[in-house]
């Protein structure tokens, strides 16, 4: 089964489930190796949920690294790309063998969450992804994306984006005529940008976005490390994890 038929859409069930602080009931978000809480906050929020393909990749974001809680404090685990041209679209970006990443991001799991309340419940369900070889990054992503929602027991409608939205944020992109590219794609009319919202160093405001304190492993060494990957809320809170999206 190829990536666009099994995200077209993920069961689209979304009974009880609330739109973004928006009109919109759609969002459109960038890819992510086992996203920030934030990131999946959205699924669980908004009706329909469009993830960008056909941006050009963009370093250091989430797309490919998530931040964890070691035991020295936060902690980014990095996968290794390759591409063929100097501006690749996301949808082409390679996932790289170099360094024994994979070993490498288990045994970082492994040590920062190994004594929290249920990295031994979740274990075998994501050991796979660190064994496994992926070609592409995106389908990795997704691949990481549905199953966490299984996980979550969120419900979400997501697709592939099949052409590129210009950024609401840079007007010299955007236009009034934008929403027009939702056409072919549900017919769309409006959609939350949250693209450049979710970011790992330079974020924009996102008033529908406040991280909520839950138990941390570390947290008596750091204090409250707020929105980390997905993972560590999971490990840490397990099914109460949806209360806290």
């Amino acid at each position: 089964m190829s990536i666009d038929n099994h995200f077209q859409p993920v069961t689209p069930s979304n009974e009880g489930m609330a739109k973004g602080a928006g009109e919109a009931a759609t969002c459109l978000l960038s890819t992510t190796y086992f996203g920030p809480v934030q990131w999946y906050q959205k699924l669980r929020r908004y009706e329909r949920v469009m993830v960008e393909r056909m941006d050009s990749f963009v370093k250091q974001t989430y797309r490919n690294r998530c931040v964890i809680a070691a035991p020295n404090g936060p902690q980014a685990l990095t996968i290794p790309v390759s591409h063929d041209n100097d501006k690749p679209l996301t949808r082409d970006i390679r996932i790289s063998d170099h360094g024994n990443w994979r070993r490498l991001h288990w045994n970082a799991l492994q040590t920062a969450y190994g004594e929290s309340p249920f990295f031994e419940y979740y274990a075998d369900d994501l050991h796979p992804f660190f064994e496994r070889q992926w070609e592409f990054l995106y389908d990795f992503n997704m691949e990481i994306t549905l199953l966490l929602c299984q996980l979550l027991d969120i419900h979400p409608t997501i697709t592939p984006t099949d052409k590129y939205f210009p950024n609401k944020s840079n007007h010299s992109e955007y236009s009034e005529t934008t929403p027009s590219l939702w056409e072919g794609q549900g017919g769309y009319q409006d959609y939350s940008d949250f693209r450049d919202v979710i970011h790992p160093k330079h974020p924009l405001p996102d008033p529908d976005f406040t991280p909520k304190p839950y138990y941390q492993v570390y947290a008596s060494r750091h204090g409250f490390l707020p929105n980390l990957s997905i993972l560590d809320l999971l490990f840490n809170e397990g099914n109460e994890s949806i209360f806290y999206l």
